[in-house]
């Protein structure tokens, strides 16, 4: 992730109050805080997270507020101030200083307080009670208002006015004269700090700010169980970024099956893409990488990387032009007559690769429209319902999915793939799939507009991609599954399980317990141990392939061979409150749904019959050697 702020990045800003302002951070723009005021953005561009800013006066030829970085020693001032006190001699009673004496001594340049600066004892007695706040207070309303509309130094002014106003600030306990201080910083200080939109912060936004029931409840510890269980990891370089290109042109080179592949996931996200953001920055691929650089909102590089990526595109020309070329001058089958011939394509342009082939007479090679650009790992499918995906949230991220031609570079972009459920389990049904494509030759192509030429090369793109992406998900061996979803459990792993590899894990959150548990019964010891005794009428004679696609019946809606160490289990963090003498846990939380997770393994049956092998030892034979000892 980046550790400054880029150009058109998603940040929060945390405010004194506790409050969240999440915004695009747009080049040459204002950004407004509300009564706090408004600031440039090119003045937080390019510089880095978790730095305090204080927005300090409007100038009077200016009509916004600079922003000046707040230190951490006038952060901490009262920590330190604290530290100081306690380390005084014990027995010492503190020093009451009157107003003139105390705004006397208020240390110009750091955060107000009712601190002596000498000794640094906090000015209070911490033997009375707490008193009301606002009935000692003498300043009024309409006097705050006149001071707010002044210069106020960036709050400060005000804060001290309020503590020394206060007819019996020397009667508070200690820890009342720190409440106090804080409530009034938080409603007048203008500072604010900005903070990455990470998946964390993203999530903390929706639940607390937002609509929690976009990502279904889902909190920062459930997002972390359905990570790990789901042993979501970064699994390596792709080929492609490196030799692929080379390996995949070379007609000797044989290219390695799915089963070898690792690193690819199968994901069901009902969360607006949380889910998916969550998994893709445990894999690597949701920040774009550190030296690159942004300009006018798309991924530029600069003129030494134009000449690299130039360089490196002729070389790979370079290394293409011994592929073989058909009848019609082109590198690769470019015609599509039928939908087995579509799909045979698309098996023969699983692999990333780059195939260039002669453009219309200009000279200037092209890349193949029917070759693919996706990853061979390290990959992430997610199945939709719809007819396209909800992945709204990974826009914050620089990434749109509905748009996927303006962020091309971005990682999501080679290593993200999406499918529905109808292409998954009836493709046939699906007319973008076997939508027959017929070939032009390029004689023709040259005498078309450009218009209609392009129109033609981006139809052919896109029957490419989605005739790779149904394709190789349908070939299956994915590395885990990963489901958050209102949708029947048992519906989702009657699909999705015969995809999995051996071993792969498996976890499925859900905001009640009850469609998990109804999921967990179905691999249960007892469904197995009767799927072993009595088997159903319907698999005899079946193949261990044909297992795995049976649709189930009324006794065993799934196979329960299939799955191995069924469980359920929550978790839920307490936020506690830490003081001396009076740490508990808070009372009042936010509610919602509690969540649950389900966690199991894709095994794949032995086939034949099982024996035991070794020397059995009776009950009987032990008790007599233990009797002859």
């Amino acid at each position: 992730m980046h550790s400054l702020v880029q150009p058109n990045a998603w940040v929060a800003l945390k405010l004194p109050s506790g409050n969240l302002r999440v915004l695009q951070v747009t080049p040459n723009t204002t950004i407004s805080l509300g009564k706090y005021g408004s600031f440039p953005s090119n003045l937080i561009i390019h510089r880095p997270f978790h730095l305090t800013y204080e927005l300090q006066d409007k100038r009077p030829e200016e009509n916004f507020n600079r922003l000046r970085i707040v230190p951490a020693s006038e952060l901490y001032s009262d920590i330190l101030a604290s530290d100081t006190s306690a380390s005084s001699p014990e027995g010492e009673p503190p020093i009451i200083n009157d107003d003139e004496d105390a705004e006397a001594s208020l240390p110009a340049g750091i955060e107000y307080s009712l601190v002596d600066p000498d000794s640094g004892t906090v000015v209070a007695r911490t033997n009375r009670a707490e008193l009301n706040a606002e009935a000692r207070q003498t300043l009024s309303a309409e006097e705050i208002e006149a001071l707010k509309k002044d210069g106020t130094d960036a709050g400060r002014d005000i804060i001290a006015k309020l503590l020394l106003s206060h007819t019996a600030i020397d009667q508070k306990t200690e820890y009342a004269l720190a409440k106090y201080k804080i409530l009034k910083t938080k409603k007048y200080i203008r500072r604010f700090c900005v903070v990455p939109m990470d998946v964390p912060m993203l999530t903390y936004w929706q639940l607390e700010v937002k609509d929690s029931t976009k990502i279904l409840d889902m909190r920062d510890e459930m997002i972390a169980l359905v990570g790990c269980w789901g042993n979501v990891h970064f699994s390596g370089e792709d080929r492609c970024e490196n030799e692929g290109i080379q390996e995949s042109q070379d007609p000797n080179h044989e290219q390695d099956d799915l089963e070898d592949t690792p690193g690819r996931w199968l994901a069901v996200d009902d969360t607006g893409g949380l889910l998916v953001a969550a998994m893709a920055e445990r894999m690597g691929i949701l920040y774009q990488p550190e030296n690159e650089s942004t300009n006018n909102g798309n991924e530029t590089t600069s003129a030494s990387d134009h000449q690299r990526e130039h360089s490196s595109h002729q070389e790979s020309i370079t290394k293409c032009t011994d592929l073989p070329l058909d009848k019609d001058g082109e590198h690769g089958n470019h015609g599509v007559e039928t939908t087995a011939q579509a799909r045979d394509t698309a098996e023969s342009t699983s692999s990333p690769q780059i195939a260039i082939r002669p453009s219309h007479g200009d000279g200037k090679p092209r890349v193949d429209n029917m070759k693919t650009s996706f990853a061979h790992s390290n990959t992430l499918t997610v199945i939709h319902a719809n007819q396209q995906p909800n992945l709204s949230f990974l826009r914050e991220y620089g990434f749109d999915s509905t748009n996927p031609a303006q962020t091309q570079d971005h990682p999501l972009a080679s290593h993200l793939m999406t499918i529905s459920w109808l292409q998954l389990v009836e493709p046939e049904l699906d007319p973008t799939y076997t939508a027959e494509f017929a070939h032009v030759a390029p004689e023709i192509l040259r005498t078309w507009k450009p218009n209609r030429r392009g129109n033609y090369y981006r139809k052919r793109r896109r029957c490419a991609k989605i005739r790779h992406i149904v394709d190789t998900t349908r070939k299956g061996e994915f590395s885990g599954l990963v489901v958050a979803s209102t949708m029947d459990p048992i519906s989702i792993m009657r699909y999705a399980v015969p995809l999995l590899a051996g071993g792969a894990p498996i976890a499925i959150y859900s905001q009640s317990i009850e469609p998990l548990t109804a999921l967990a019964d179905c691999y249960s010891i007892a469904r197995r141990g009767a799927w072993v005794a009595t088997p159903p009428d319907e698999i005899v004679g079946k193949t261990p392939e044909e297992l795995e696609h049976w649709p189930g019946n009324e006794e065993f809606p799934l196979n329960p061979s299939l799955v191995l160490g069924a469980t359920l289990q929550t978790s839920r963090v307490r936020k506690w409150q830490v003081l001396p003498s009076r740490t508990h846990p808070l009372m009042t939380s936010r509610g919602g749904a509690e969540g649950y997770v389900f966690t199991a393994w894709k095994v794949k049956p032995a086939e034949g019959k099982v024996e035991a092998r070794g020397k059995a030892r009776t009950r009987k034979r032990k008790l007599d050697e233990t009797t002859k000892e």
